[in-house]
């Protein structure tokens, strides 16, 4: 998936960012909506996506689910679309970018240490 995780400040960067967008989601089907079946569907999709955002578990996978789901609703809908145009591309930009240092993802397939040690 990633050869590095960002530390530092673009990690916490990336943190705030995933916290954000996993929020955002999630209370984004937890408001009460009036649609159809098909809709509520999405949004609970785009929430269970964001809660694997939030907690940077295979984020390039969950992102690709957020964007997906969040242009489909802000398609199909007659009301304002740029909450899920935003959301979308915030998600566009953790799938590519990665999770960060602080993340599940980091912490299965991060940088593993190997000592070689010398022949006695």
């Amino acid at each position: 998936m990633f050869f590095t995780f960002a530390d530092g400040l673009p990690g916490l960067g990336l943190l705030l960012l995933r916290i954000a967008v996993g929020t955002a989601l999630v209370v984004r089907c937890v408001l009460p909506h009036h649609g159809a079946l098909p809709d509520t569907i999405l949004h609970v999709i785009a929430a269970g996506a964001g809660v694997f955002l939030l907690l940077g578990a295979w984020t390039p996978l969950a992102g690709v689910i957020v964007v997906i789901s969040e242009l489909w609703i802000a398609l199909s809908h007659t009301q304002d679309p740029w909450i899920g145009v935003l959301l979308a591309s915030l998600a566009t930009a953790l799938a590519l970018i990665g999770p960060g240092t602080w993340s599940i993802d980091a912490r299965r397939r991060g940088w593993k240490r190997i000592e070689i040690r010398p022949r006695q």
